[in-house]
């Protein structure tokens, strides 16, 4: 196939490898970037018994590289699926080989750290590119590779980034890939569900009930949605698939979240287990910082940030956020 029908994923983490292997699987080429040689030489030689999907048949049309420059010159429409930790070093080798005719998607839940800003904003700085674009949404590695109903959506200010997301990983009835103009707030309402859900987490491991869990979840959404339209960003985004969306599916135990295991773990303890650090968890610091300097109420993220610290213990951090309680809630 030709650069603009072959799709460059960059990361062979569980989501990256699952939505690889399940465009693969329609007969489009598809080149997966990842920094390790086993893990390379594995999907490449047997196209079985992937360690990242264990007992799944991996698509013949899914090839594997360590070289960069391989993925940029095989492909235009690349999706950046790797940790925020990794964004900066990952642009930056990416960069010295795309041009000004690649498309450049990340499927990042977070900000980049340790800026705190848009990983778009990190994309454009780092990489010859302008055309950049983000895709968000309920959709577990678990759904694509059973195959399972599942969407997301893409937005980005230019409408060739989101067609082309659209045709090139779109695998529909599997995978259906909205559409979305709103770059700012589908990044962080991505970004924020992640640290709601370790807010969630604790909630549901202190065993508060459902009257008040679901409190939580519409407080949740009204706080996301302050933040965001203080930055520039559609206030309505955050109920969408990237907001509520996700913050429904990570929240629930059988999508066995990170976010949501850590916060398990911080409401039975209240410490983090092991000075883990997941980007739920980054995302409500950074989300606290970006609160304090538009002067934003987030009851629920500075909850969760304060946990983190030990500041407070998840009860101390319950009882914060009930006796805080904004006008428009």
């Amino acid at each position: 196939m030709s650069r603009g029908e072959t799709l460059g994923v960059v990361g062979a983490g569980r989501f990256g490898t699952a939505l690889a292997n399940l465009v693969a699987g329609t007969g489009r080429d598809v080149v997966l970037l990842t920094s390790n040689e086993a893990v390379a030489a594995e999907i490449n030689a047997s196209h079985t018994n992937n360690a990242r999907l264990p007992r799944v048949q991996l698509a013949v049309t899914l090839r594997a590289t360590t070289d960069p420059g391989d993925l940029a010159r095989s492909t235009r429409f690349i999706v950046l699926a790797v940790a925020s930790t990794e964004v900066a070093e990952r642009a930056r080798a990416l960069g010295d080989h795309c041009d000004g005719s690649h498309i450049v998607v990340h499927a990042n839940g977070a900000l980049a750290a340790p800026s705190d800003r848009r990983v778009s904003e990190v994309l454009r700085e780092l990489m010859p590119v302008r055309r950049v674009g983000v895709l968000a949404g309920p959709a577990l590695p678990n759904d694509l590779v059973r195959r399972q109903f599942a969407s997301m959506v893409v937005a980005s200010s230019f409408d060739e980034v989101t067609m082309e997301g659209r045709r090139l990983l779109g695998v529909p009835p599997v995978l259906r890939v909205y559409r979305g103009t709103d770059l700012v707030g589908v990044e962080l309402a991505a970004a924020l569900s992640g640290a709601h859900t370790v807010a969630l987490a604790m909630a549901d491991a202190m065993d508060i009930g459902p009257g008040p869990r679901a409190v939580m979840v519409t407080r949740a959404v009204a706080e996301a949605s302050r933040l965001g339209e203080a930055v520039g960003a559609d206030p309505r985004t955050f109920a969408g698939l990237a907001g509520l969306g996700n913050l429904l599916v990570r929240t629930t135990p059988e999508a066995k979240a990170r976010d949501y295991l850590l916060g398990l773990e911080l409401g039975r303890r209240g410490v983090v287990p092991g000075g883990k650090q997941t980007e739920g968890v980054r995302a409500a610091a950074a989300g606290v910082r970006l609160a304090d300097r538009y002067r934003v109420h987030v009851p629920l993220l500075r909850g969760v940030d304060a946990v983190v610290r030990g500041e407070l213990d998840p009860a101390e951090a319950g009882r914060a956020v009930a006796d805080s309680v904004a006008a428009e809630e």
